[in-house]
């Protein structure tokens, strides 16, 4: 067996620049393209988050000397980034209010992605071990392959990830495979 040598940080940041480019094609596009490409932003976001929450944001908090500080500030980013996502869920994405609230989003998405890079990518790269950062990447795909699709405000912390996530992802991959047999 291949021995699995992704790092945490190269894959949340191969994500992060997905994450940009599909909010980049949401941004620049109109009808199914823009409809597309936000469904592939909004599942890919919920699963990335829920991920880091469980994972990598735990660990941050343990191993960077603010971690606390550091974390607060980005589950407060991301319980807002849930809430106004389920906003522009419940909205017609060819609609002028869509367009508003996703454009102000986009720009939020942005900074919280950068501050990422910036406050927590780097140092966890720099303080964890190599079998460390392997060992997040692995559990980060295991994570994001069971996690809820669409947003969960409120959900932001590993353990309530760990009650309400699995019952979520359920309701979401269900809701999910619905919507695709309705198309």
């Amino acid at each position: 067996m291949a021995e699995n040598s992704e790092n945490v940080v190269d894959l949340l940041l191969a994500q992060h620049d997905e994450i940009r480019r599909l909010a980049s094609i949401v941004d620049g596009n109109s009808g199914q393209v823009r409809k597309d490409a936000f469904d592939r932003l909004r599942r890919l976001l919920a699963v990335h988050e829920t991920a880091e929450e469980e994972i990598v944001h735990p660990f941050a908090r343990r191993a960077l000397d603010d971690g606390g500080a550091v974390i607060d500030a980005r589950l407060e980013e991301e319980n807002e980034a849930k809430g106004v996502l389920s906003e522009l869920e419940k909205l017609d994405p060819d609609s002028d209010e869509f367009t508003a609230k996703f454009s102000a989003f986009h720009k939020d998405l942005e900074a919280h992605a950068a501050r990422e890079e910036r406050e927590e990518f780097p140092r966890m790269a720099r303080d964890a071990s190599p079998e460390q950062l392997r060992g997040m990447a692995a559990t980060v795909r295991a994570a994001e392959a069971i996690a809820p699709t669409h947003p969960h405000q409120g959900v932001e912390s590993p353990a309530a990830n760990l009650v309400v996530g699995p019952f979520a992802a359920v309701a979401d991959r269900a809701r999910d495979a619905i919507a695709k047999a309705r198309h």
